[in-house]
């Protein structure tokens, strides 16, 4: 086991706390001396098996070689340029790529971006321009980033919104479709019209915007019929659809965009987290004639399309292609649906299993009754997991949810040992 000299995670907590902003908050206290594919090393030497993924950042695993490998080549050429300065053919290339990758039977372009945040405020500018309406309506449950306007649309108070209000105006939420917690998609859509008549005129909304699969809200799959319904109003009132593919995308569910999934296109997708492997990027990929209504000077960032991470995300793709990361996708959310719904034949406190491709999660609740979540047991089971030396994350409404995104790179076996692990960890913290 390597450990590094002198440090230790209690000491490197001790700074942290003297010398972090309090508001930055830490799943777990380890510090990381170094990561491969889907394991970590602690800066004591002990070795963990990653089920996070950086939060859903690294589908390719920590410190892919042809990642690294094209970084470090790119470093040798240009860092930056600032592409609306002097650009530069990995982002055109990349666009390109993204472009012929999305779903919809149309001519599409692509905007490059530093965070999903990021991303997610430029579809609304990008939406709010080309319908000339100010309306946006996002959904309970859902999370869209830590900027005051992705504040505006998450639909969860603690601890995202805590203190940091008032929020932009004209945001509204519809309910998402829960069928676990008594939500039909009926009941979801009727909302949407009830937003209609109560708050704002469809005549004035601009977009509709949702995450094919919720991430923090707690990995809940919006049904492909509220899909048609939701575009059935779209479409009625002229209204676009902005798919919220931060955590979906790169090929977590199965497909590179999880809308592919969709019966309908949406008109606008969001794309960050695992685009790049690890480095900063971010995307917004839609309708070539909504992607072009901002007029030239309308979007951009200093860092928005780093050369650095278009030379990363170009080498992703790469090897989603040559080691089939789509299948493996798919086959890994099967085996690890399997293997949860194994370990729930004989654990009550699982509630449910569920997932899309390998965006796979638990929910926990007392004695398996589903009208109480069971949030002290889900942070019981993530804090011993990391003691037997799993990294998990929990989510959702109400915290009760343990999420998986381990690395698509990560071997059977390691799947295997990490999913025992969970299991004595649910037994152990009941």
């Amino acid at each position: 086991m390597h450990r590094e000299p002198h440090l230790s995670n209690a000491a490197l907590m001790a700074r942290r706390h003297a010398a972090v902003a309090r508001g930055v908050g830490q799943a777990h206290e380890i510090f990381v001396a170094r990561a491969a594919n889907a394991e970590l090393w602690d800066v004591e030497g002990r070795r963990y098996i990653d089920f996070a993924g950086g939060i859903a950042v690294l589908n390719t695993g920590h410190c892919h070689p042809e990642v690294i490998a094209a970084v470090k080549a790119q470093l040798d050429l240009y860092t930056h340029t600032c592409f609306q300065v002097l650009a530069y053919e990995p982002y055109v290339e990349l666009a390109e790529r993204l472009n012929a990758l999305a779903p919809g039977h149309f001519a599409k372009k692509t905007l490059f971006l530093s965070t999903g945040a990021e991303a997610v405020e430029n579809a609304v500018k990008i939406a709010r321009s080309f319908t000339r309406r100010a309306g946006v309506i996002a959904f309970t449950g859902g999370y869209h980033g830590r900027t005051l306007m992705t504040l505006g649309l998450t639909g969860k108070v603690a601890p995202y919104k805590l203190g940091f209000g008032p929020f932009p105006n004209e945001v509204f939420h519809a309910l998402f479709p829960n069928e676990l917690h008594g939500i039909s998609v009926a009941d979801a859509l009727a909302s949407v019209e009830t937003i209609f008549k109560n708050d704002i005129e469809a005549e004035r909304v601009a977009a509709f915007i949702l995450e094919p699969v919720q991430g923090e809200g707690g990995f809940y799959v919006a049904p492909p019929e509220f899909i048609t319904g939701l575009k059935q109003i779209a479409d009625r009132h002229g209204i676009l659809i902005i798919a919220d593919e931060v955590q979906t995308g790169a090929g977590r569910t199965g497909t590179w965009f999880a809308s592919e999934q969709w019966p309908v296109a949406p008109d606008l997708i969001t794309t960050a987290k695992s685009l790049a492997g690890g480095f900063p990027l971010a995307g917004v990929v839609g309708r070539a004639d909504v992607m072009d209504a901002p007029a030239p000077g309308g979007l951009g960032g200093t860092y928005a399309g780093s050369p650095i991470g278009c030379a990363a995300a170009l080498a992703v793709l790469k090897v989603f292609e040559d080691e089939q990361l789509l299948q493996r996708s798919r086959a890994m959310g099967e085996a690890l649906v399997a293997g949860l719904r194994r370990i729930g034949a004989h654990t009550p406190a699982i509630g449910d299993v569920r997932g899309l491709g390998a965006m796979v999660a638990i929910e926990l609740f007392e004695g398996g009754d589903l009208a109480r979540p069971d949030a002290q047991l889900t942070k019981r089971v993530v804090a011993e997991a990391a003691r037997r030396g799993l990294i998990l994350l929990s989510c959702g409404t109400y915290g009760n949810v343990i999420r998986i995104l381990v690395p698509l790179t990560a071997a059977d076996a390691l799947v295997a040992e990490g999913l025992q692990i969970l299991a004595d960890s649910l037994a152990a913290a009941q």
